[in-house]
């Protein structure tokens, strides 16, 4: 099936990061992290899902955790330099982020929110994001992630 480009692939491409496309049937209406990697056949521990939350102050922050983990707000405050953090109600997901539940990527978002993606990502090869459209996964190399979205590496998963 054609497949046009995602904005988060149009940024790779701009900006010469090499990465794989993969896709998935969401006919199903499985579009959960732990369905997705089963459908592309790819390790719970190599899929990440995209998270939003907004601090104290307002800020809004971007959280890259794996699919199978749980975000722990104590830790994902820490690392915003906030007081606390709490998860972006899923209605306001795309008024923040221009992404949909399911399809949010950690690449072009409206605007670049802090970025911040768990140690987990240190010890593997290649991470499996969202590239902006449900039915839609990007892979790349952890640390080339890391440099697009300008994040921070932190411990946050429970």
């Amino acid at each position: 099936m054609a497949q046009t480009k995602t904005n988060a692939m149009r940024i790779l491409d701009a900006k010469k990061v090499s990465y794989e496309m993969l896709t998935y049937d969401n006919k199903d209406g499985k579009i959960d992290g732990i369905s997705v990697a089963e459908k592309i056949g790819r390790d719970h521990k190599e899929v990440y899902k995209t998270l939003v939350a907004q601090g104290q102050s307002k800020n809004i922050y971007v959280y890259v955790i794996p699919v199978a983990a749980e975000l722990d707000l104590k830790k994902a405050a820490r690392a915003a330099r906030e007081k606390n953090v709490e998860m972006l109600p899923v209605k306001d997901i795309q008024k923040w982020t221009g992404y949909i539940r399911g399809g949010c990527s950690p690449i072009g978002m409206k605007k670049e929110y802090q970025t911040f993606i768990d140690e987990s990502c240190l010890v593997i090869d290649s991470i499996v994001v969202s590239a902006g459209k449900i039915g839609v996964q990007i892979v790349l190399e952890p640390k080339r992630l890391k440099e697009i979205t300008k994040a921070e590496i932190h411990e946050l998963i429970k």
